[in-house]
């Protein structure tokens, strides 16, 4: 239940964004090594991020590295320097393709987790989906490690390898979301939206958050730090939505205490998956800490 509504990019190459990131309050930072870096700086912004990882503060952020693609020379290295400091949260794969591609990351990070005497398993891998093939294979994809947490599908890349471009309205990702939240689902990890690349569209910004909410999106990629009220403000339950999840909550308590499988709210039976829904919602509102359980 990890509050993943906004993951803010953060340039692998600039110091003054690594190292303030986290004071824009976003659930989550990205240190970028890949599309935000020319490959010419590409050393050096590993060294950077190195250095920032050592000595930065990143409060309540989940902090992940963006590598780069598996199909370079950058991401072991990328894994062997980073990696080992302890300080990451989590990896975010650039054009993830197969399921294969997930479990050689994963046997890396295994290799790289042990020798340095981490917890194996313990850094979590973000999938981001930025072919046609991707998108088709999400579920696969999803499936392939414990380690996976999220799959995102993608934006420029993905409606460039769809031949297509993308529209204010959106009409070329809304198959392609609907599909990703599905194998979400079913493989029950987060599914995170692409960017929103109009940086002082907010209307735009939050008509798009609402839909993708409504689709059952966890959050959403972040390019600039004022795009993180405007996603929060849509994540954030209303009042309604509040009371009923309290009502939930405390009625299935009731019943657990009373040693009764079923339970009723307003007329309506209400089960674990309702449970489990009505106590992330007062996990998005701040009523409970994250990755509390219901007793």
């Amino acid at each position: 239940m990890r509050l993943r509504r906004t993951m803010l990019y953060l340039p692998g190459n600039n110091p003054n964004m690594l190292l303030r990131g986290h004071l824009f309050a976003p659930d989550g930072l990205i240190l970028d090594l890949e599309d935000a870096v020319a490959v010419r700086e590409k050393d050096a912004a590993r060294v950077l991020v190195r250095d920032v990882l050592k000595r930065g503060e990143f409060g309540s952020c989940e902090v992940t590295v963006r590598i780069n693609g598996l199909d370079t020379e950058y991401w072991r290295k990328d894994l062997e320097m980073l990696v080992p400091l302890g300080r990451l949260d989590g990896v975010r794969a650039p054009k993830v393709d197969d399921a294969a591609t997930v479990r050689l990351l994963d046997e890396a990070l295994s290799e790289i987790e042990e020798k340095a005497g981490i917890e194996v398993g313990r850094i979590k891998i973000f999938c981001l989906l930025e072919t046609a093939k991707g998108i088709f294979n999400t579920y696969d994809i999803a499936t392939a490690s414990p380690r996976v947490a999220a799959v995102i599908p993608g934006g420029e890349d993905l409606t460039a390898d769809l031949r297509t471009n993308r529209s204010p309205e959106g009409t070329e990702l809304e198959g392609i979301r609907r599909s990703v939240i599905v194998a979400a689902r079913a493989a029950g990890v987060d599914a995170l939206d692409t960017v929103f690349p109009r940086i002082t569209d907010d209307e735009g910004l939050r008509r798009e958050t609402e839909f993708i909410k409504q689709l059952g999106f966890d959050g959403k990629s972040v390019i600039h730090p004022n795009q993180i009220p405007i996603i929060h403000d849509v994540f954030t339950p209303t009042e309604k939505e509040i009371e009923r999840a309290q009502k939930i909550v405390a009625a299935a308590k009731e019943a657990a205490e009373r040693g009764l499988g079923a339970v009723q709210v307003d007329g309506r039976m209400v089960d674990a998956p309702v449970v489990k829904r009505a106590l992330f919602t007062l996990t998005r509102a701040g009523l409970l800490e994250e990755g509390t359980e219901h007793a």
